[in-house]
């Protein structure tokens, strides 16, 4: 399995480069164009590519299709977030950029932490 960040040296935003990834480890087909608008935190150094498209993954992975369904996907989702916060005090772009966190680490950070999540 290629690691995101790997992807990400290739050219993908985070967020392509973490679907990518996920893709080719679980054999999965998330369009990676999902994530085409998350890089650079929404272009804008809003919520961290990378993050937004782990929480993509695990409401793609753990989501309802109904409202009469329980939210499961929410706690995983939670627990992902709480995570990043823990590690890095931020999934706000700019903050990480700020903290000096290298988008490598971010990604694959966020990439574990999201394999550990779904895992449990």
């Amino acid at each position: 399995m290629t690691k995101p960040s790997v992807y990400h040296s290739q050219g993908y935003n985070c967020a392509e480069a973490l679907i990518k990834s996920y893709n080719e480890e679980h054999n999965t087909d998330i369009p990676v164009s999902l994530g085409s608008a998350m890089g650079t935190g929404m272009t804008v150094g809003s919520l961290c590519g990378a993050v937004n498209a782990a929480a993509m993954i695990v409401g793609y992975i753990k989501g309802r299709e109904s409202n009469g369904e329980a939210n499961e996907a929410r706690g995983y989702a939670r627990e992902l977030m709480s995570r990043v916060r823990e590690k890095f005090n931020s999934e706000i772009c700019a903050d990480l950029k700020r903290n000096k966190v290298s988008c490598a680490e971010i990604i694959d950070f966020s990439y574990e932490a999201l394999k550990e999540v779904l895992d449990k």
